[in-house]
């Protein structure tokens, strides 16, 4: 049976936060009954804040205004109450608040993150709306600004050390904390699978080992984390003032964390480093290490002379890693390592690491839950299980929490992936490195990457923070610029690269076709498959709601569709059985051409007419007809993969408006033949040479300026024709 209850939840007037408000805050509803509440303590000179939560808050009230830390520093305080609230969902609400508050922006939290554990408890799912209705209610009262879906997505928000650890990474905490002071010298390798949490368990430790514990706010902590504030103690006790510094390989995620640390009270920026960075004066007392796969040996990479000089100064020859970097450049390390994302050869080998996995002095610890990906883990091992061809050939993954389709058109697949960016937020495009980077060459910088169907883009023109990027939805991105990132929905693209032998039941490999120079320059042929594949199972972890497909090669399409369920377009109409059918008096037909907001496109034409009943607030009218139009040329006006409604053209004026265009013999390379939908525009006798010989110009209307105006003569017009004028885009 559902259990519900309705959102009752009140945030109080601010009340003055001194001793000649006392008497007014404990006749508050909430504190004079003792009732669990929340409370919000703030200063909006100096925008910082402080969450708690209490059963007794009129005795925590008295103990803050005691307390010189808290008294002269806020000068506000509001009370969030509920007749709904019990303990479990004060101290949820309240870490809840924690972490959104500190990446919203407003104010700088005093809070610690010690103890922020994500326990369950009776009807936590019906708290969760609590929180949201709490939210709300701080917005209209201005005490934030942004919305939790803009908190969500961003970088700030998902990196950050305020997250509360769900038990598994809590239990790891504990047990890297207890390592770190009972020995001397302490090594540590958190093993887990893409979306298990350790980049989030890496920040949240950074940020506790360098925390400043005030030993009378005691009173203020759960059990949780008086735990964790004791192994501070004896942490900060051992390495006086530590030196601490999170290692991140790759230059993309490296940037982005060092942007999260200089907002995070008690973090600097200068915490993260490359390997290189390792080499200081004085080593290191821990260095964290995340994505620890990503480490570099000698080979197949570009700073071949740096790396040697990095190593000479250790004593090491050319078989030297920057794994050996760390380790002799610190006294305790903590890795955060999963093997099955190493994806290049210049990656440091498994069997190096595997060595210290096993020495008797490291701890071992693992991470299992899946904390990104809402198919859970079946999802992952069912796409580890696809891509080694491990799967029954019947069986297809299903989760009413995850959306996950192949698509047969990768026009079909971007403007489905356009709804949930426009919904959702950080939806986009990667693909395997099928394709050179042409715009990478000096004074190519706007060539076209990679053209599949009618569409056209270029590779990630940022490598840093691409994601987040203005024209990320633009681009394609590339492994290099997503490993670490969430995406809500991810579009991934099986380049031409990766093919399926139907006759012998297993994905193959053309090196020729893969153009990462660094990637498979000197590789045998297994290991860069082992890579490649590494890379799509890599990319298809990124999305946090859902994963769409597409495959170039046909064969991998079938193969795929064998186990994923192929997307079927929902229609924004119903066609009518051939008894139902009335033409135009309540249906119109359904031209099947593809239509090209792009440049012209094919003809695909079908012997049998389909009739469909048009939308209830559309009117049928004779000469009307529906087709599809795909492209991004005309995006101001017609989203890609829309299907139009349009009137046959009646002759006459056509000025300003859009058209549907017909064009059989002309061979410009512009547009080829077939159809395109464009905005209409004719140019009369005109004594301007540059205009004279010209009699119409179809001008696209979209948000890229990619599209050019495709102009034709008067020469040109008999091969010419508007079919329709366009009336709306049917939803």
């Amino acid at each position: 049976m559902s259990l519900s209850f309705d959102l009752s939840v009140e945030v109080s007037e601010q009340y003055d936060f001194n001793r000649l408000s006392l008497d007014k805050i404990e006749q508050n509803t909430w504190v004079k009954n003792q009732w669990p509440l929340l409370y919000f303590l703030q200063n909006d000179q100096k925008r910082i804040a402080y969450v708690g939560e209490s059963t007794n808050a009129g005795s925590r009230v008295r103990n803050h205004l005691a307390n010189p830390n808290k008294n002269t520093v806020f000068n506000k305080i509001s009370i969030i109450g509920s007749d709904k609230f019990n303990k479990s969902a004060t101290l949820d609400i309240e870490s809840n608040l924690i972490q959104y508050i500190t990446a919203e922006g407003t104010y700088e939290l005093q809070n610690g993150n010690f103890g922020l554990i994500n326990h369950n408890y009776y009807q936590q799912d019906l708290y969760r709306n609590l929180f949201k209705e709490i939210w709300t209610k701080l917005m209209a009262k201005k005490v934030v600004s942004k919305s939790l879906h803009e908190i969500e997505n961003s970088e700030l928000f998902k990196f950050s050390p305020y997250k509360a650890l769900n038990e598994d990474q809590y239990n790891s905490v504990i047990e890297i904390l207890d390592g770190l002071t009972t020995k001397q010298s302490q090594r540590i390798f958190v093993q887990g699978g893409a979306g298990t949490g350790k980049t989030v368990l890496a920040t949240y430790l950074i940020k506790l080992l360098c925390s400043k514990i005030q030993n009378d706010d005691y009173d203020d902590y759960n059990e949780d984390e008086l735990k964790e504030i004791r192994y501070i103690q004896a942490f900060q006790s051992k390495y006086p003032n530590a030196k601490i510094g999170l290692v991140i390989a790759m230059t993309s995620l490296r940037e982005t964390l060092e942007d999260v640390f200089s907002k995070v009270p008690g973090l600097k920026s200068s915490m993260i480093i490359n390997p290189s960075g390792t080499f200081k004066k004085e080593k290191y007392d821990l260095l964290i290490v995340d994505e620890a796969h990503r480490l570099r040996q000698f080979k197949n990479i570009s700073w071949m002379g740096a790396f040697r000089k990095n190593n000479q100064k250790l004593g090491l020859d050319d078989t030297g890693t920057e794994l050996d970097w760390v380790i002799a450049n610190s006294k305790n390390q903590i890795f955060f390592y999963d093997a099955g994302q190493s994806v290049k050869p210049s990656d440091v080998r498994a069997e190096n690491f595997k060595l210290l996995i096993e020495d008797s002095n490291t701890l071992r610890l693992e991470l299992k839950s899946q904390m990104r990906v809402k198919g859970g883990r079946n999802y992952i091992e069912f796409i580890d299980q696809l891509l080694h061809v491990q799967r029954s050939k019947s069986d297809k993954f299903e989760s009413s929490d995850y959306e996950l389709f192949v698509f047969d058109s990768l026009n079909d697949l971007y403007a489905e992936l356009g709804k949930k960016e426009e919904k959702h937020g950080l939806s986009r495009l990667v693909a395997g490195y099928s394709w050179p980077w042409l715009s990478t060459e000096k004074g190519n910088e706007k060539a076209i990457d990679i053209r599949i169907e009618d569409l056209e883009f270029q590779w990630n023109q940022t490598q840093e923070d691409w994601i987040n990027s203005p024209n990320a939805f633009k681009e394609i991105g590339c492994i290099h610029t997503t490993q670490g990132y969430d995406l809500n929905y991810t579009g991934v693209i099986f380049g031409r690269e990766i093919t399926f032998n139907k006759v012998e039941n297993r994905i193959e490999i053309n090196p020729k076709l893969y153009f990462d120079r660094f990637g498979k320059a000197g590789t045998r042929s297994d290991d860069l498959k082992s890579y490649i594949i590494n890379i799509y199972k890599t990319i298809m972890y990124r999305g946090i709601r859902g994963t769409f497909i597409y495959a170039c090669n046909e064969d991998l399409r079938d193969y795929l569709k064998t186990h994923i369920v192929s997307y079927e377009p929902k229609l924004p109409f119903r066609v009518l059985k051939s008894d139902e059918i009335k033409p135009y008096i309540n249906s119109v037909p359904l031209i099947d051409i593809t239509v090209a907001a792009g440049e012209f496109g094919e003809i695909q034409k079908h012997s049998d007419l389909q009739w469909i009943e048009l939308p209830m607030n559309v009117a049928v009218k004779r000469g009307y007809f529906v087709c599809k139009v795909v492209g991004e040329s005309m995006n101001k006006k017609i989203p890609n993969g829309s299907y139009c409604l349009f009137r046959e053209d009646p002759g006459g004026s056509r000025e300003g408006k859009i058209v549907l265009v017909q064009s059989t013999d002309v061979h410009d390379a512009d547009f080829g033949s077939g159809y395109t939908v464009k905005e209409y525009h004719s140019f009369k006798n005109s004594s301007d040479d540059e205009w004279s010989h010209k009699a119409i110009s179809l001008k696209p209307l979209s948000h890229s300026a990619n599209y050019k105006v495709i102009e034709l003569t008067a020469d040109e017009l008999t091969s010419f024709k508007v079919v329709g004028i366009f009336e709306c885009v049917l939803i």
